[in-house]
């Protein structure tokens, strides 16, 4: 049952998964990360994928483009032409003619050269005020709808459990209420601009035991459902999130990735959540190479569509070639597949991507980080400032001291 192509797929989209080939199916559920030698996105990058060429990766059509332009320094401008360019390319020589669906780092703004950078999801914990958070949010999705960005990766919704986990400073708070209300502002604002936010990482990534990246996790159902859990849930039931991406976390010996009763059951039996799920980077791979429950690429893939993950990011290690061989060997079943691209495509629908030729002028000239970034920015900078106490040490003036601002940026304005 869990199988089937949704319910509330449009006619159009069941039309199109009908009509679509084997390898139009695939193209559709991975990403592209056109990177150069000596990049990198994502841990253990090297062990998994080669970036190839994205004239190959584009025959069939493509489901993402990732990071078109928060991998390198570029320029705004020239980018958006390449990406217009690039988009026109799919729509015009591709048999079905669906454009790409880009995505882009957000966790702090639009991480791009030049972009407007708010302060950490720590401040926006620290100030607790939703609605200047989804001012931000605002402000980030419309830049990103500008440039002809559709998703962001970002609210990171991870309760703190252990301030020596090296992914603190992406977190918002150790109080699951305050995350998922900020979160939840945060999903608003991005979304009422147009783009997707994408909630991650669903679920447990903090609660690593020691507090290790990609450290095994051990909790109960209450402990999960009662303090992890619920930023998610109030950022889809209040939010509307159309996104969600799945943890690299290891739970009781399963990964997140591989686990139908949290992908499935708990997000879309218990939550009704009807948008994707994406991989962070290399997850699927990482089934078979780092927790060693896949016996290769094609049983990776196999899993995680089974337990609900739609889209394989940043590229398609494992549902592309892999991915094909187990279905024309009987080894995986389609249904699985056509389910996964449905999804993919009625978020290209919500999106507007079906109807969108590109044939108008790419953008140029986007504000990046004008007076309104910075003043929100700043107002948000001001807010985060907790003074716990004060026995008449401040202002340090009275005192006869003075404060020694020390380091490369110390004079800067």
């Amino acid at each position: 049952m869990h199988n089937e192509i949704p319910a509330a797929v449009s006619k159009r989209v069941a039309t199109l998964v009908e009509s679509m080939t084997l390898d139009e199916k695939l193209a559709q559920i991975v990403g592209f990360w056109e990177g150069e030698a000596g990049d990198s996105v994502a841990p253990l990058q090297g062990e998994v994928s080669s970036t190839g060429k994205l004239d190959d990766a584009m025959v069939h059509g493509l489901g993402h483009l990732t990071r078109v332009y928060g991998t390198n320094p570029v320029d705004a401008d020239a980018r958006a032409a390449y990406l217009w360019e690039r988009q026109r390319q799919l729509v015009n020589t591709t048999r079905l003619g669906i454009p790409a669906l880009v995505h882009e780092e957000i966790l702090t703004g639009l991480s791009m050269w030049k972009g407007a950078t708010f302060p950490t999801p720590l401040a926006w914990g620290a100030a607790g005020d939703p609605e200047l958070v989804e001012r931000m949010g605002a402000l980030i999705g419309t830049t990103m709808r500008e440039l002809g960005i559709h998703q962001g990766l970002a609210p990171v919704l991870d309760v703190i459990r252990d301030v020596r986990w090296g992914r603190v400073e992406e977190c918002i708070s150790e109080d699951p209420y305050m995350v998922g209300q900020i979160g939840t502002a945060y999903v608003k604002g991005v979304q009422s601009a147009g783009p997707h936010a994408t909630l991650k990482h669903f679920v447990g990534y903090s609660a690593s035991k020691a507090g290790r990246n990609f450290g095994p996790v051990s909790v109960g159902p209450r402990e999960l459902a009662d303090q992890l859990l619920i930023p998610f849930e109030m950022a889809i039931l209040d939010g509307n999130a159309r996104s969600v991406m799945h943890s690299y976390a290891e739970i009781d010996g399963l990964p997140v990735a591989a686990n139908p009763a949290l992908l499935t059951g708990v997000l879309r039996d218990q939550w009704g959540f009807d948008g994707t799920v994406v991989a962070d980077y290399f997850g699927v791979a990482f089934l078979h190479l780092l927790h060693g429950i896949a016996v290769g690429p094609a049983d990776a893939a196999r899993q995680a569509l089974e337990a609900g993950v739609d889209i394989e990011l940043p590229t398609g290690d494992a549902y592309l070639a892999p991915l094909k061989a187990a279905i024309e060997s009987g080894e995986a079943d389609i249904a699985i597949v056509d389910r996964a691209v449905a999804r993919a495509l009625m978020q290209k629908e919500e999106l507007g991507l079906l109807d969108n030729d590109f044939s108008s002028e790419p953008p140029a000239g986007v504000v990046l980080d004008g007076p309104e970034h910075r003043e929100v920015a700043r107002a948000l900078a001001e807010e985060s400032i907790v003074l716990v106490s004060n026995d008449g040490l401040l202002p340090l003036i009275d005192q006869g001291l003075s404060l020694a601002v020390i380091g490369p940026n110390a004079d800067v304005q």
